[in-house]
């Protein structure tokens, strides 16, 4: 059996020569792809709103940039997700307060922040960055009422949830990221994530006013709208003049804004990526389903993503499928040897060392250092055969009779 990974995309013919297309066209950045993409992944996610940008990370960046987040902000997020989750905030001069997991679902645990926020004055906190890990959805809702209770902005982090959903109070079920109950929400295009571009990333919003300052810090706090000008038509055009109008090639540098574009070539496998989404996110569906019916006697292994499967109020998008074992690491080491790729998702984010010498210490997150001694991420991709899949489980389940 040749090498499985835990994650990686899957490039269609169709995928290739939506790309040649565009290579051969008149656009490779800050074309009409880029804006074509994001109406689609609007539509999709159901937002009024998308920006694309370079990558995830970006897509947190800008979005901490346009709440404003001020140095010494604080703001609060997960220690199990990756730390640039964690790491916007200290892009903008504002402090991380890390908030201990839920040990069932492995999200951020809201009655847990609920006790932070209430332990400080109002408007101690500025933000709430949930992350809808593994690709089980947060509860969007009671993270919007929590957050306007005590005056936080919320920055829905789905990069691992495109196409999950979670019903509301009102039995409607809300798509992640859809911004019904977020300010802000981003997503990344990383080969292993459910759309890959290679890199990228995508913000989506249903307030214009965020959208178009997410525009402008995007491209270098750049804009080209003259109804927003400050200098004068004639320091534009270089003489007095009457004229109403800037010329065409005038623009302005009106705040501190970074190169985070996305290239048109990146969009257009983004586009055809996104058409193929849906069927992706069945297919993983059912790779969840196999392990859940093969693993479901092994008394050592233990996976929450079991409720799913009796849990009608929200659909889980699997980007990963998470067991937790106390034979976590010669189970790791046993897969490496039978050429089975296991990864590890997270190592928690506040006992890294540059976390560590901001005062984290262990023992801080008991329900997050507890889930990391013992949690493994399996194959999870689109294109698995169902042979590779068997070879799996067949592997693991030999392991725990060896045991």
């Amino acid at each position: 059996m040749k090498a499985i990974p835990y994650g990686k995309q899957f490039i269609s013919d169709e995928d290739i020569q939506s790309v040649i297309q565009t290579l051969n066209g008149d656009f490779l950045t800050q074309g009409p792809a880029i804006y074509a993409f994001e109406k689609k992944f609007a539509a999709y996610v159901g937002s009024k709103f998308a920006v694309a940008v370079a990558n995830g990370t970006g897509a947190l960046h800008l979005s901490a940039m346009a709440l404003n987040i001020q140095p010494g902000d604080k703001v609060i997020t997960t220690p199990i997700t990756f730390v640039a989750s964690a790491n916007c905030v200290k892009y903008c001069g504002g402090e991380v307060v890390f908030c201990d997991i839920d040990p069932k679902t492995f999200l951020l645990d809201i009655q847990q922040v609920r006790k932070l926020l209430e332990q400080s004055p109002k408007g101690t906190y500025k933000g709430i960055i949930p992350v809808d890990f593994a690709g089980r959805p947060i509860n969007s809702e009671a993270f919007s009422k929590l957050a306007e209770e005590f005056g936080c902005w919320i920055i829905e982090d789905a990069c691992h949830a495109p196409g999950a959903w979670i019903k509301d109070s009102n039995g409607i079920a809300q798509i992640s990221g859809n911004g019904k109950y977020s300010d802000l929400a981003i997503f990344s295009f990383h080969p292993v994530k459910h759309i890959a571009t290679g890199e990228g990333g995508m913000i989506t919003t249903n307030s214009e006013v965020l959208y178009k300052k997410l525009i402008t810090l995007r491209t270098h706090g750049i804009t080209r709208d003259q109804k927003l000008f400050e200098n004068s038509v004639s320091f534009a055009a270089g003489i007095e003049t009457n004229d109403i109008d800037y010329p065409g090639w005038y623009m302005e540098m009106q705040e501190l804004g970074y190169n985070y574009r996305l290239t048109d070539f990146q969009a257009a496998l983004g586009i055809s990526q996104l058409k193929a989404a849906e069927k992706g996110l069945a297919k993983r569906k059912q790779i969840a389903n196999n392990y859940d019916l093969a693993f479901q006697s092994i008394d050592k292994i233990v996976s929450p993503q079991l409720e799913t499967k009796v849990n009608s109020n929200f659909s889980h998008a699997y980007h990963l499928y998470i067991i937790k074992t106390p034979e976590r690491l010669k189970l790791y080491n046993y897969l490496r040897e039978n050429q089975i790729f296991a990864q590890v998702h997270y190592i928690p984010a506040h006992l890294m060392p540059y976390y560590r010498s901001q005062g984290w210490k262990e023992g801080m997150m008991p329900n997050a250092e507890a889930y990391y001694k013992e949690c493994l991420s399996l194959p999870m991709y689109p294109s698995m055969t169902d042979e590779e899949q068997s070879y799996v489980i067949e592997v693991i389940l030999n392991f725990f009779k060896r045991e």
